[in-house]
């Protein structure tokens, strides 16, 4: 499962091929979809949830509140079933389902006039981030290279070769996972890439209500 951008997206993978997936992208209502998402993976698949043996979450880089809807979903059941909770550089996924042979990037809005980048050597090998920049600031620095994701539609000045997928599938995350721990790798811990502070902070020198 992934929440890290505006796409709230759950899959299924038996080890070889995705079995079933939901993708529904929509910013405002990550915690409102997920749950309804696994549920209704599982009944396309026609499978419980107790059928589980493992779970991967996204753990971005992304916005603070959609990123930990996922990652405290994935913890929460990975405790109820007793079993392992993998984290997944959301970035990795989207750069694995475009399927690029040469270098390229990937890019997703981080708002603020950012992005989330990453730069690949191939569709499995990570070479350079994630980090948090403006696109002006990285437009140099990626020239000449196809960019990924929503970020390069986002910016097409900065990214002028935009690539699909815009929005990551969690089937994606699931084969790369998958890929991974077959061959013995190990996935990150189920840990948030915030990569800055949150929006929400509390603010400074407010006014005092309470009674004396």
């Amino acid at each position: 499962m992934d929440t890290a951008t505006p796409a709230v997206t759950v899959a299924l993978h038996d080890g070889t091929r995705v079995v079933a997936e939901s993708v529904q992208v929509d910013a405002r209502r990550h915690g409102e979809l997920l749950l309804p998402a696994v549920d209704r993976v599982l009944a396309d698949a026609g499978l419980k949830l107790d059928a589980v043996t493992d779970v991967v979450v996204g753990v971005g880089p992304g916005p603070y509140t959609g990123l930990r809807v996922g990652l405290v979903t994935a913890a929460t059941f990975g405790s109820a079933l007793s079993v392992p909770v993998h984290g997944l550089c959301t970035l990795d996924g989207l750069a694995y389902a475009a399927g690029l042979e040469g270098p390229f990037a990937v890019a997703t809005d981080a708002r603020r006039k950012e992005v989330y980048w990453a730069r690949y050597e191939d569709a499995r090998t990570r070479t350079e981030g994630p980090a948090v920049d403006r696109p002006a600031d990285l437009a140099d620095r990626l020239a000449g290279l196809p960019v990924v994701g929503a970020g390069a539609v986002l910016y097409p000045d900065a990214f002028p070769d935009a690539r699909g997928p815009e929005h990551l599938a969690a089937g994606a995350l699931a084969g790369l996972a998958a890929e991974r721990l077959a061959a013995g790798g190990e996935l990150l811990p189920p840990q948030p890439l915030y990569l800055r502070r949150p929006d929400a902070q509390v603010p400074k020198n407010y006014k005092v209500v309470t009674p004396k």
